[in-house]
């Protein structure tokens, strides 16, 4: 007895499902075909992504070794292509290295280009203060100490990446424009992160030396 309502439990569930198949299975087969379209699409996008990664790559290699081999103008339309057609990464790289490329012969137009990238937020702070760093280089032995410091003071607060390289450009220039309580201030900012390379920290003592020995401490 048991069996026969064994059975018809069965038969019941069979008719059940049935009908949901019949009702469902459009909708079921349409997901289906939309996860496969889905998970080409995707396969294709990311090749498309390699490729066009693959071409910047090749095209930003070119530019370098244009670069290298002194053909500077060249170089500067090589990096020019790459910055304005290439994934977001190969176009900050070919920014960073057309100006790099331009301080070599043409620093004005390099510190223009490196003020280009450091005003724009979109590159993030890194960037931005990688570009300010790189300005200052070029200006440190030229530029009015309120120039350099309106571009470097923001860069050498103490969560900045590149801080340690901006308070050494910044006593620097101050040493220079002499303005020595100021060079003391950036010597006293090297002196007291316990994160300041040896490096800067050595150059910051032949400063606070050269500072001592003119009798201006």
């Amino acid at each position: 007895m048991a069996d026969i309502f064994h059975e018809v439990d069965e038969e019941v569930r069979r008719e059940q499902l049935k009908k949901l198949w019949d009702r469902y299975s459009i909708y079921l087969i349409a997901l289906a075909v939309l996860i496969v379209a889905g998970m080409a699409a995707w396969r294709g996008y990311e090749y498309w992504v390699a490729k066009k990664a693959a071409a910047a790559g090749a095209e930003f290699e070119a530019a370098i070794a244009l670069n290298e081999e002194g053909k500077r103008a060249e170089a500067e339309a090589a990096f020019a292509k790459v910055a304005a057609e290439a994934p977001a990464g190969y176009r900050m790289l070919a920014r960073m290295r057309a100006a790099g490329a331009l301080a070599q012969s043409k620093p004005a137009d390099a510190v223009k280009a490196y003020d280009e990238i450091s005003a724009d937020t979109a590159v993030g702070t890194i960037w931005q203060d990688l570009a300010a760093v790189r300005a200052g280089l070029l200006l440190v032995d030229t530029a009015p100490l309120a120039d350099m410091r309106r571009r470097l003071d923001p860069v050498a607060e103490p969560t900045r990446s590149f801080r340690h390289t901006a308070r050494e450009l910044l006593a620097l220039s101050a040493w220079r424009n002499h303005d020595f309580a100021a060079t003391r201030k950036y010597i006293d900012m090297i002196a007291g992160d316990a994160e300041s390379p040896i490096g800067v920290r050595a150059r910051a003592d032949v400063l606070s030396a050269l500072i001592t020995a003119d009798g201006k401490s």
